[in-house]
């Protein structure tokens, strides 16, 4: 038996959810690249990065953050994203949420708050919402205490038990946990969206085979079954580049600026990666071609 293609996943959700997801697509590779595939899900964004960097994986879906943070350290290269279709395309958002009884009319009012955050390396989970806060002059540590409980669907259920009276997540998650039941309607509403998001990268690692490079890609842009699509809500998967999270390397140096500003208090988790001390690595041009959702207060 040949040695498997090793396919790494985020945690976004708990593993079981995420495999049981990801089986259509590990059916599909494994019948157009006549192979085995093994779909491993990493205990934390990060681990499954660094699982990449350091060639134990073949190639992995990566978020923007994850993916930005991790590439500094390695040369991997992004070839597949996938695209919705219509106006939303190769992008996707995060959301504020907040209990449904909360008094919150916008983000300025989470004010002095514990804010439930995903993975400290999650792009919806934790930095989208944090740049939202941002733009509202909200600053973490100083504005209001980051909580972090792993997986969206945690975030979901830790607002809408009132154990934390605001949370930061994707917005495809909540969507879907409220239509599965995961989620009592009713339970939360959505205080804040953020503008489009660049798509998550299927990714290969340093070294990889250059016939097999080919072979996914290929086998990527072909993919029209709907199964494996639906596990991405996609139409279809097309090429990626570095440049397309451009977008999301220009918030992240927003955050790590505001790091800096004085009065700022000391962070109570340290940011994966990053030293707020040297140089930011993350600027680059870019124009924003939308505007957040946000309430804005009286």
């Amino acid at each position: 038996m040949s040695t498997p293609l090793r396919c790494g996943l985020l945690p976004g959700e708990s593993p079981p959810v995420v495999l049981t997801r990801n089986a259509p697509l590990k059916a599909y590779l494994e019948e157009q690249l006549a192979m085995p595939v093994e779909l491993i899900v990493g205990e934390t964004y990060s681990a499954t990065g660094e699982a990449l960097r350091a060639g134990r994986l073949d190639i992995a879906y990566l978020g923007p953050v994850t993916y930005i943070l991790q590439s500094r350290k390695a040369e991997l290269e992004p070839f597949a994203r996938p695209t919705h279709g219509g106006s939303t395309g190769p992008t996707f958002q995060a959301v504020i949420v907040v209990p449904h009884a909360s008094p919150a009319t916008c983000l300025y009012d989470l004010r002095g708050k514990e804010i439930a955050l995903g993975d400290l390396a999650s792009t919806s989970g934790s930095w989208v919402p944090r740049h939202l806060l941002l733009e509202a002059g909200l600053v973490a540590e100083r504005d209001y205490r980051r909580r972090h409980f792993g997986g969206h669907d945690q975030v979901a259920s830790a607002v809408a038990e009132m154990r934390v009276p605001a949370g930061g997540m994707s917005r495809e998650v909540y969507t879907r946990l409220l239509g599965e039941g995961g989620i009592a309607p009713g339970s939360l509403r959505v205080l804040a969206t953020s503008r489009p998001i660049p798509e998550y990268m299927w990714t290969f690692r340093a070294g990889l085979d250059p016939y097999l490079k080919e072979d996914l890609r290929q086998a990527f842009v072909r993919l029209r079954l709907p199964a494996p699509l639906r596990a991405y809500r996609a139409d279809a998967f097309i090429p990626a580049v570095d440049a397309d999270v451009d977008r999301v390397r220009q918030w992240m140096e927003d955050i790590l600026q505001a790091r800096l500003i004085p009065g700022s208090l000391p962070l109570a988790f340290s940011e994966p990666g990053l030293n707020a001390r040297a140089a930011s690595p993350f600027t680059h041009p870019f124009t924003n071609a939308s505007q957040p959702e946000i309430n804005p207060c009286p």
